[in-house]
């Protein structure tokens, strides 16, 4: 009897503990598409917050209010920088690949953080 016992409270807590796991499963991971999003929403956030990336001052980018024109507009990046990694170098530090450039070098001085310009990145390449 008290074998029997132990099988069926083991049983039923295995049940619970698979049970538990695939209610969680769709709230604890989201899809890869759902984090892009999201990281770019908050790359979108620092481009366009003028006390951070403050990507508007030079460059002219999706619905970006008040512009510069010192930098290229952002548009077709996908086709300007086919390689992410060249367009996170890019805003890393500018003056490596020119070094005449004047666009400030936002990693290289701390003015962002590496996560600042991922999120940057997955913004910019949306555009």
């Amino acid at each position: 009897m008290r074998k029997t016992a132990t099988k069926i409270v083991l049983s039923a807590c295995s049940v619970a503990v698979m049970t538990g796991s695939l209610m969680l499963t769709p709230f604890s991971t989201a899809s890869a598409a759902e984090a892009a999003k999201s990281a770019a929403d908050k790359g979108k956030a620092v481009a366009v917050n003028r006390k951070q990336g403050n990507c508007l001052a030079c460059h002219a980018m999706g619905d970006g209010t008040l512009p510069g024109n010192i930098g290229p507009a952002l548009v077709n990046i996908k086709l300007r920088f086919p390689n992410r990694a060249v367009l996170r170098e890019q805003i890393w530090d500018a003056t490596t690949r020119n070094p005449n450039s004047i666009m400030p070098p936002f990693g290289r001085h701390k003015m962002l953080s590496e996560e600042q310009i991922d999120q940057i990145v997955e913004y910019v390449y949306t555009l």
